[in-house]
């Protein structure tokens, strides 16, 4: 068996709890997640804000670092890492955030963009290679150099912007990409091309993505796994068809029926948990996290956390109605 990619194995991340104070949040709690070298994935993580979503991406950059658990690539454990083994994983692993404007320093032109990334990594010793990459590089993000070039960020609009960040990491020849909620702050019409860029990116050059978002319809689209984070903890994982035609967790479902239907024919019923009353006279406990919102809950969800029980092939939730292997309640068919 190869050595996988990359690797999130166990990860918690606890904000506070020091000598300077004595509240203390688990922002991410014991998350595990695989890339694999032969097998190029989009692979999502989704949930409400405040989920542990951005705490996720933060941590696979590698911009902070785990309390508890590893991070490796290419079986190396980021912690224990060379200067050298440093130097290509941040080459190799890139970043898509999600403004696509705050990115840019307004003073310069955006092929200062390109120019600090070639010249960083040394991707090239002549001014014509230089020139020759970029050009590449947009164009494989769909855009025309003479239309982008020698122009200033605010020249452009948040769509163009954005791909530039496509073609800025597509220019390291990366192997994995962390889009954190890249198409949120970008027109729905504009959404749809830089998702097809990312799959283009996926299929023709094998590059996998980590899709960070808030947005079910987005991470349908494009993804190939999703998991679901409610404060921290996986709810539910699997293939994306799965978990979004048939979701099991009761978190899950919340979510995909809260998506609206494109028909004005149809009527937007969204599925409600537990009144307000009754959350209020359920102890937070120690256990499933969603307790006290869930419509389901039993006496062991405060007690105890749930583990994740296989609901279908490639489709796993953390919640008790399963503990006999039997999807108990299923979502009924959206609206």
């Amino acid at each position: 068996m190869s050595t996988p990619l990359f690797e999130l194995r166990n990860l918690t991340k606890v904000y506070g709890g020091g000598l300077l104070s004595s509240r203390s949040q688990r922002a991410l709690d014991d998350f595990s997640l695989t890339f694999l070298e032969e097998t190029p994935k989009i692979i999502t993580i989704a949930g409400e804000s405040g989920s542990g979503k951005s705490t996720l991406a933060n941590l696979a950059l590698d911009f902070i670092h785990p309390t508890e658990g590893q991070i490796l690539y290419k079986g190396k454990d980021l912690a224990k890492m060379s200067r050298r083994e440093r130097f290509t994983f941040r080459r190799e692993v890139q970043a898509i955030f999600q403004d696509p404007f705050g990115t840019y320093n307004p003073f310069y032109k955006v092929d200062a963009v390109f120019d600090t990334v070639i010249g960083k990594f040394k991707l090239t010793h002549s001014k014509a290679e230089a020139t020759k990459q970029i050009h590449e590089a947009l164009e494989v993000v769909g855009l025309r150099p003479n239309e982008i070039l020698g122009k200033y960020p605010h020249q452009l609009s948040g769509g163009q912007r954005q791909r530039i960040m496509a073609a800025r990491a597509f220019l390291l020849k990366p192997r994995i990409i962390v889009a954190d909620e890249p198409v949120s702050m970008i027109d729905a019409s504009l959404q749809v091309r830089i998702l097809d860029i990312f799959r283009n990116l996926k299929e023709s050059y094998g590059i996998s993505f980590l899709y960070i978002t808030h947005d079910l319809s987005t991470a349908y689209q494009i993804s190939d796994e999703i998991y679901v984070l409610y404060s921290g903890s996986v709810m539910e994982n699997g293939n994306v068809d799965h978990v979004i035609q048939n979701p099991q967790h009761p978190y899950t479902q919340l979510l995909v029926s809260s998506i609206p239907v494109p028909d004005p024919e149809i009527r937007w019923v969204s599925r409600s948990t537990s009144s307000a009353a009754e959350i209020a006279e359920r102890p937070a406990g120690n256990g499933c996290k969603f307790y006290q919102r869930c419509p389901h809950a039993m006496d062991r969800c405060a007690s105890t956390t749930p583990p994740a029980y296989q609901v279908a092939a490639n489709q796993f939730a953390a919640c008790y109605l399963y503990v006999d292997g039997d999807a108990k309640r299923t979502a009924p068919a959206h609206p």
